[in-house]
């Protein structure tokens, strides 16, 4: 029998699964980081965190007071070097504590995308949104093992919470991204309290950590990762696994429909944001 938390089709993470198309070219899939080189991990990680990078861990964490101004409203593109990519979006309003939401797009896409998807609806209800692009065309889980996408994720949370006050952290995507945000998700439960995940593959944590809350969607007409072999059964066996899982399906295809992006938002952050 297939199992939902494994890549469908008897794949591998080294051998990508069924996955969104989308229109970015991927870099290289041997093409280095900015830094990396000896006693350095991707993205110029110390060697320590780029082992813990391989596991999928992250170490940034929010602080309650950060040294730095927060970040004015808008959208900007974070420093992280060559061949490291994300943006982040800071809501209009008062620059005080907020929460964040990471959202990695499917593979193929952009963070333009994953913003263009989800960063109007989470503007309305206070949210920064932190979206990274994937290295090479989809996630490193996917494209060859973990690393250098969870090295430059860690790099990028690293600035933002030097700067904003952060009081919790869900992390989100579609397709690749949908079953990256759930592999990342649960291997950093103890930073991440929800996952919102659109029309997912599968879902791989290293070495699961915390229990996370858990919201899927997935429609019923999804020919790219039938919802059967996906969406439905990845929800019974995280349920099963003993997370708290919240599953909806609607009548479409491959897609992120709006209204349940903010059905996504609201169970994350309650109805009041």
């Amino acid at each position: 029998m297939e199992d939902p938390l494994t890549p469908h089709r008897g794949r591998t993470p080294s051998s990508p699964p069924l996955a969104s198309s989308g229109g970015r070219p991927g870099r290289g899939r041997g093409e280095p980081l900015d830094g990396a080189g000896p006693g350095r991990g991707p993205g110029g990680a110390p060697e320590g965190a780029a082992r813990r990078a391989v596991d999928g861990r992250l170490d940034s964490r929010p602080v309650a007071a950060p040294a730095a101004a927060p970040y004015p409203e808008g959208v900007r593109a974070l420093d992280l070097g060559p061949n490291a990519e994300a943006q982040l979006a800071v809501p209009a309003g008062d620059p005080g504590p907020r929460p964040l939401l990471v959202f990695f797009h499917g593979a193929g896409g952009t963070a333009e995308q994953s913003l263009a998807a989800v960063g109007d609806l989470a503007a309305v209800r206070g949210a920064l949104v932190l979206a990274p692009s994937s290295v090479a065309a989809t996630w490193d889980l996917i494209a060859g093992g973990l690393g250098r996408d969870v090295a430059v994720l860690d790099a990028a949370l690293e600035q933002v919470f030097a700067r904003q006050p952060v009081t919790r952290v869900a992390f989100g995507g579609f397709s690749d991204g949908a079953s990256y945000a759930l592999s990342l998700g649960l291997t950093n439960g103890d930073l991440v309290e929800s996952v919102l995940a659109f029309s997912p593959g599968f879902a791989t944590p290293p070495r699961p950590q915390g229990r996370p809350r858990i919201w899927i969607s997935h429609g019923t007409a999804d020919r790219v990762l039938p919802v059967e072999r996906c969406g439905r059964r990845l929800a019974r066996q995280l349920g099963s696994d003993g997370y708290d899982v919240t599953y909806e399906e609607f009548a479409g295809g491959h897609v992120v429909p709006p209204e349940l992006v903010a059905a996504a938002l609201d169970c994350w952050l309650g109805d009041a944001g």
